[in-house]
């Protein structure tokens, strides 16, 4: 009995015939933008660690039982550079309050149809030039997190090339590993470290009475409202194309991922988390490494929950395990990944332009390539420009 409800709840999660070792690696795809960004905001907007990973932990545990793909849950990526870059004047407060208006906007933009009509009026060249620039953008910072310990990098780069397709061996587990392993090799002083990681249990506290006007007025303003187009582009429209794509049987709707962004953020602000997202890249990141299933984020998302539950105080130095060069790899892949799902948009010339000129500007910014985007394609097919 015990077995069959077992087999139940696994078919439940990780769908048909998968192999699990293969939903591990793919698990950890998305490394290679989640660790910087919490260290950072750990270490330099001295958020707390619990809050963080808890929130993270229980969203991707949720998310993956949910849509039963890897759609992820990672930082948006605006807010937390714009945090992590200005802790003098960015207070955990300011954090909070713009996850608060995140929530709310993107709840009103899914509820009132805002978020299905934009996706109507968007071109499939501009959307393929948003995921071809910012699968460039993740390879090129692949790139620069691996310059400063290149000997590590071109032996992950080798094991990732020779392992991608293996289901008996799969290359993130071994790159996690050989990591691991480099950096105690490289920094001896790690292991006796290690040795001193001790357990502490410890819960989340709620945000409740630790958001003040001032910080809803420039957690909106100066944190929130640039994340927007980048959010569209990228974590709803951008999303739902490549889940669609990738997982034709289990499709979603952009209303249904609008509308996740809202939940979510809710749960992570009363957590004291930090704001989040799904997206495209982080979806890219998982595919390439071996996950077909919301078994995935779940096993994910378990291992961020003990992190954040027992090992709050250790975070930094079990992050820190993992070599920037070998997340650097990672990232080149999800990038590799994003950038070879873009061509089949067709060989019209007016297409690729857009397409090409999407993806430069995306490279830069991803909300204003939106725009530039979409204002060429409606001005090649209105014939305003012709190329």
């Amino acid at each position: 009995m015990q077995a069959r409800v077992f087999g139940n709840i696994r078919k439940a999660v990780f769908g048909g015939n998968v192999y699990n070792t293969t939903e591990l690696a793919g698990a950890f795809g998305d490394l290679g933008t989640l660790i910087p960004f919490v260290v950072g905001y750990i270490a330099i907007t001295k958020l707390d660690p619990v809050g963080i990973l808890v929130s993270l932990g229980l969203v991707k545990i949720f998310t993956g039982l949910y849509y039963k793909t890897p759609i992820p849950i990672q930082p948006m990526k605006a807010i937390g550079a714009a945090a992590i870059a200005n802790p003098e004047t960015i207070t955990p407060g300011m954090v909070w309050a713009s996850g608060l208006f995140t929530a709310a906007a993107w709840i009103v933009l899914a509820l009132s149809g805002a978020a299905n009509f934009l996706n109507k009026i968007v071109g499939k060249p501009v959307m393929r030039g948003i995921m071809l620039g910012l699968g460039l953008s993740f390879a090129i910072e692949g790139l620069k997190m691996m310059k400063d310990q290149w000997v590590i990098a071109v032996i992950a780069m080798v094991i990732a090339f020779l392992l991608l397709a293996s289901k008996r061996l799969p290359a993130m587990l071994v790159l996690l590993v050989m990591g691991i392993v480099s950096s105690l090799i490289l920094d001896p002083g790690l292991l006796t470290q290690l040795k001193q990681v001790s357990v502490h249990f410890k819960l989340p506290q709620f945000v409740f009475g630790q958001i003040g006007w001032g910080d809803l007025a420039i957690g909106a303003f100066v944190l929130a409202i640039p994340q927007i187009p980048l959010t569209l582009g990228n974590a709803v429209l951008g999303t739902v194309a490549e889940n669609n794509e990738l997982f034709p049987d289990k499709p979603v709707t952009v209303k249904k991922i609008a509308l996740s962004h809202g939940l979510i953020n809710i749960v992570s602000l009363v957590l004291r988390g930090i704001p989040i997202c799904h997206g495209a890249g982080g979806m890219a990141g998982h595919v390439r490494f071996g996950a077909r299933t919301g078994g995935a984020l779940v096993m994910l998302g378990i291992i961020l929950l003990v992190l954040g539950l027992f090992f709050s105080q250790s975070i930094g130095l079990l992050f820190n395990m993992i070599p920037e060069a070998v997340l650097g790899v990672i990232l080149f892949f999800a990038g590799l990944e994003l950038s070879s799902i873009v061509w089949d948009i067709g060989r019209k010339k007016e297409d690729i332009y857009v397409l090409l000129v999407t993806a430069g500007v995306a490279i830069i910014n991803i909300g204003i390539a939106f725009v530039a985007g979409l204002a060429l394609y409606y001005a090649l097919q209105k014939r305003v420009v012709k190329v």
